[in-house]
């Protein structure tokens, strides 16, 4: 199964639950792809994958500038991981396809 597709996706933060939807276009070992939220859409950059396995970064600008680091698995339809978000630490993220 690809792991392209679209990952309705939370991320537990220290200011509450964040939703998103996450959209994966993976070409070879590296995506492209957004994390569209309440908040507005980042791109996501720097995407890599290696085998089920995701990482990459997305510039955050609202509520202030910061460059999220996040890694992630995809397992059939479930994808699980985290977010570091600078001085507020890591923050687990799980999801399911949705498309």
């Amino acid at each position: 199964m690809s792991i392209s597709g679209t990952y309705e996706c939370v991320t537990k933060t220290p200011m509450g639950d964040q939703k998103g939807d996450l959209t994966i276009v993976v070409d070879g070992d590296t995506f492209t792809g957004t994390n569209a939220t309440m908040m507005g859409a980042l791109n996501i950059e720097n995407g890599k994958v290696n085998g089920n396995k995701l990482t990459w970064t997305m510039k955050m600008t609202v509520p202030m500038p910061m460059t999220l680091e996040a890694e992630a698995v995809v397992e059939g339809d479930t994808i699980t991981g985290s977010v570091k978000a600078g001085f507020f630490g890591t923050s687990p993220l799980t999801g399911k396809r949705k498309a």
